[in-house]
């Protein structure tokens, strides 16, 4: 494996925005459009490659929030707020471990040893059993429609 973060650019924001996740998972399904390309190209997102393919995206700040969050109060300030996406044809085989370590090692280079806060859909048990092994919380819920958000905060990124 050889695994390297590159800024996002056009080529990876079309490949992405085609991801199609199976159900329940087809929830994080994007649609293609400009505004989608211009949000995944607001400098704020990466790509993971491993060997050249993309294994995943992450992104940081305002664009891992859920908009409507800071109408409940869900983004107090004092954390940085992280988010990520793994390649469909990668997920449910083990890999999250190592894709979502990867991820917080290189934004502690970046950011240092700043706390952290995730925004992750309710029913994403997978994804929420990874966070809680890695020390993320719980620490607010939030509602949208029918799909309930719950935001997991982790004190530093000592890992």
């Amino acid at each position: 494996m050889a695994i390297y973060v590159k800024e996002m650019d056009d080529i990876f924001a079309e490949e992405i925005l085609g991801w199609k996740y199976e159900a329940p998972y087809d929830f994080y399904n994007n649609e293609y459009s400009v505004d989608a390309v211009r949000e995944l190209l607001n400098h704020s997102y990466f790509v993971v490659l491993d060997n050249d393919e993309i294994f995943g995206y992450f992104c940081s700040g305002e664009s891992a929030q859920v908009p409507i969050g800071s109408m409940f109060g869900a983004y107090p300030e004092g954390y940085l707020d992280i988010g990520i996406g793994m390649n469909p044809i990668f997920t449910g085989q083990g890999r999250g471990l190592l894709f979502f370590l990867f991820i917080l090692n290189h934004i502690k280079e970046i950011f240092g040893d700043a706390p952290l806060r995730l925004t992750v859909a309710s029913f994403n048990s997978r994804a929420i059993h990874l966070y809680e092994k890695i020390g993320f919380v719980n620490e607010n819920e939030f509602r949208h429609g029918d799909v309930v958000f719950m935001t997991m905060v982790k004190g530093s990124m000592f890992i």
